[in-house]
């Protein structure tokens, strides 16, 4: 895609992102170690201020 040619990061299929607040946090999808994939499950979570 667009996106991912200009690294940019596509993030989706989240849950119950209604339980953070508007503003105040910090936001990780951090992936496993592997190279040259398109696309690869992530481990994403927030962390509130």
């Amino acid at each position: 895609s667009i996106l991912l040619k200009a690294n940019i990061p596509i993030v989706e299929h989240m849950c119950n992102l209604g339980a953070l607040p508007e503003s105040g946090f910090k936001f990780f999808a951090v992936p496993a170690p592997v190279k040259g994939m398109g696309s690869f499950a992530v481990r994403a979570f927030a962390l509130i201020d």
